[in-house]
C-alpha cells in the first residue's frame, strides 16, 4: 500500500460541522486514547485549568501544569499523561475557517505554521500577556456554550484574536531548531511505522524490517524514530504490548500464559519480567486490581 495512503488511515479524523469548524469542550483526565501516540487533521489549542501533567510531541516532553497553554499542529505525533487532578479545555479547530483572514493577515497560522522554527508547542508560562490569552480562551468556550445570537462570529473573532496575539508576542528566535525539527516527510515514515506496529503488534518484529517498511538503514530509522516518539523503535513495541496486555487482564477471561502469547511474548517469564519492569506490578497483581 502507498505510503500516503497509510498515513490516511492512521491519522485520526475529526468530524466538524462545515459552517462552524471549531470544538470546544472540557476533559477530565486523559483517555486512553489519547495516552497512545496520535495525530489529526485539525489544529488544536488546549488550555490547562488545573492538576498537572505532561505532553510527548514530536519525541519532546512537556511538562504543564495550571494555566499552561499548548499548541498541536494537525502533523504533530503526540500523546498525553495526567499525573494529578488534570482538567483541560481543549479547543479543535479547521485552520481552513480562517482561509478568508489569511487574504488580511497572512500570518495568523504562523504560531502552527512555524512551530519549533518562531514558537514552541507549550507557551511562555510567564510572558506579561499569557493571562489575557487565558483570557481570551475562556471567553471564546463561554460563547461556544451560551450561543447566543451572533455567538458565531464571536468565536471567530476571539480565535483570531487569541492568534494574532500569539503571532507577535510570541514569537522566539529559535537559532538552534532546525537541526533537530523532524520534517513532515519523516513523520510521514513514522507515522506509516507506528500504524503497522499497532496493527501487528505481537508479530515479531525486527529493527531491520520496521526500518525496511520506509526504505531507511536501520540507525538512520532508530535516530529518527527515536526523536518523533521519545523511545526506541522495539521498546515502543513491548509498550504496545503491555498495554494491550493489561486490557485483557482486565476482562479476567483469558490465562496469563495465554495473553503473553497473543501479545506477542515468546515465554511467560519474559512477559512477567517485562511487565513488572514496565507496569510496575505483576499481572496477577494487576489482574487482581
Amino acid at each position: 500500500m502507498a505510503m500516503a495512503k497509510m498515513a490516511d488511515i492512521a491519522k485520526e479524523k475529526v468530524r466538524l460541522a462545515r459552517n462552524y469548524p471549531i470544538l470546544v469542550e472540557d476533559t477530565i483526565g486523559v483517555d486512553s486514547g489519547y495516552q497512545r501516540l496520535h495525530w489529526h487533521d485539525v489544529l488544536e489549542i488546549n488550555v490547562i485549568k488545573s492538576g498537572t501533567g505532561y505532553y510527548i510531541i514530536n519525541g519532546k516532553q512537556y511538562e504543564f501544569q495550571q494555566g499552561d497553554i499548548l499548541l498541536i499542529n494537525s502533523n504533530d505525533l503526540h500523546c498525553a499523561y495526567e499525573t494529578r487532578d488534570l482538567v483541560m479545555q481543549v479547543i479543535s479547530f479547521d485552520g481552513n475557517w480562517l482561509i478568508s483572514s489569511l487574504r488580511l493577515d497572512p500570518e495568523i497560522l504562523s504560531p502552527f505554521r512555524e512551530m519549533n522554527i518562531h514558537f514552541t508547542n507549550l507557551l511562555d508560562r510567564d510572558h506579561p500577556r499569557i493571562e489575557k490569552l487565558r483570557g481570551i480562551l475562556l471567553d471564546l468556550q463561554r460563547e461556544h456554550e451560551a450561543q447566543q445570537r451572533s455567538y458565531t462570529s464571536i468565536v471567530y473573532a476571539h480565535l483570531l484574536q487569541f492568534l494574532a496575539i500569539v503571532n507577535r508576542e510570541f514569537r522566539i528566535p529559535c537559532p538552534d531548531a532546525h537541526p533537530h525539527v523532524i520534517s513532515e516527510r519523516q513523520l510521514e515514515k513514522i507515522r506509516l511505522v507506528l500504524h503497522e506496529m499497532e496493527e501487528k503488534f505481537a508479530y515479531a518484529w525486527t529493527l531491520e524490517e520496521l526500518a525496511a517498511l520506509v526504505y531507511l538503514s536501520p540507525s538512520r530509522f532508530s535516530d529518527i524514530f527515536k526523536r518523533a516518539v521519545g523511545m526506541p523503535p522495539l521498546l515502543y513495541l513491548i509498550h504496545l504490548r503491555l498495554e494491550h496486555a493489561v486490557m485483557l487482564l482486565e476482562r479476567n477471561e483469558m490465562k496469563i500464559t495465554d495473553i503473553a502469547l497473543e501479545c506477542g511474548f515468546r515465554t511467560l517469564t519474559n512477559f512477567n519480567r517485562l511487565f513488572k519492569k514496565h507496569i510496575g506490578v505483576t499481572p496477577m497483581t494487576s489482574r487482581k486490581h
